[in-house]
């Protein structure tokens, strides 16, 4: 599997936690058509950002039936011991091998964020599921649920560098959406017909802890149990600390060896990075 990692100096975006559960849509001039192919970051105009060059997928197959079914009963339970099939599905390297050819980095799964979106009825035909946001996890995936035959809309709405509003057409029972959410505005639009949308949504962070980690708790704090949350937060940010210390004092000694002058300038920005 080849897999690409953007080096970037650009400041991560914001993160706005939510703030209420009733959104308003921005603009009533969505366009009607949809993304027909995976993007890029290059192609909405994000060159540069992130950590891969990959932007948005459109749904592609990721589970099958009995799959879904399996996890559906699981889907309220809190925690690995309580839904044991859908965290050894998430874990398993099948699942994430796919996930890593649609996001062509190597990632892990951050299990404590795995969640459920499900769409409330609405009267109000111009309400979108969701509001404009940014994800505090590099990568997100989703993963359809519910049987959507018979409805329409429900796409996922994202802005481009300029201002443009694209759609990617939302995903049927069992197929999923890679997008890196981090650095992507974006919105579920509302679905209509069926009886409901339930979906699924797994946060996923770069495996190699020498890539730039923008994690934030911004989106989380207010469905999470804090104290398990602070927990593991800290113990995987220290734990990359580590390795990236022991990278950067092997350098070092390499640097000696080979009787190459100290670079400053260099050590300045692994210290401040």
């Amino acid at each position: 599997m080849s897999t690409t990692t953007v080096t970037s100096t650009t400041a991560p975006p914001t993160v706005v936690g939510p703030s209420t559960f009733r959104a308003t849509r921005p603009t009533n001039k969505l366009p009607q058509y949809l993304i027909d192919e995976s993007y890029t970051m290059k192609d909405i105009g994000l060159e540069g950002q992130g950590i891969s060059p990959t932007a948005v997928t459109t749904p592609f197959q990721l589970f099958t039936e009995e799959a879904i079914g399996r996890m559906r009963a699981e889907i309220f339970r809190m925690g690995p011991a309580r839904a044991p099939f859908t965290c050894d599905a998430w874990n398993s390297p099948e699942v994430l091998e796919k996930f890593q050819r649609y996001a062509a980095i190597n990632v892990s799964v951050d299990n404590h964020t795995t969640g459920l979106a499900k769409e409330n009825e609405s009267n109000d035909d111009n309400l979108p599921a969701f509001a404009w946001r940014r994800d505090s996890y590099p990568f997100v995936c989703v993963t359809m649920l519910s049987d959507c035959s018979g409805m329409t809309g429900g796409e996922t709405a994202l802005k481009t560098a300029t201002g443009e509003i694209m759609k990617v057409c939302g995903p049927a029972m069992g197929t999923a959406v890679v997008m890196q959410g981090r650095y992507i505005e974006h919105q579920a639009l509302k679905a209509f017909g069926g009886r409901e949308r339930i979906s699924m949504v797994n946060s996923f962070r770069a495996k190699l802890s020498l890539v730039r980690d923008v994690t934030v708790l911004t989106g989380v704090r207010s469905t999470s149990n804090l104290s398990e949350l602070y927990t593991e937060y800290s113990e995987y940010r220290l734990k990359a600390l580590e390795e990236r210390v022991w990278a950067r004092l092997e350098k070092e000694r390499q640097r000696q060896l080979t009787r190459r002058p100290f670079n400053i300038d260099d050590m300045k920005v692994f210290l401040t990075e």
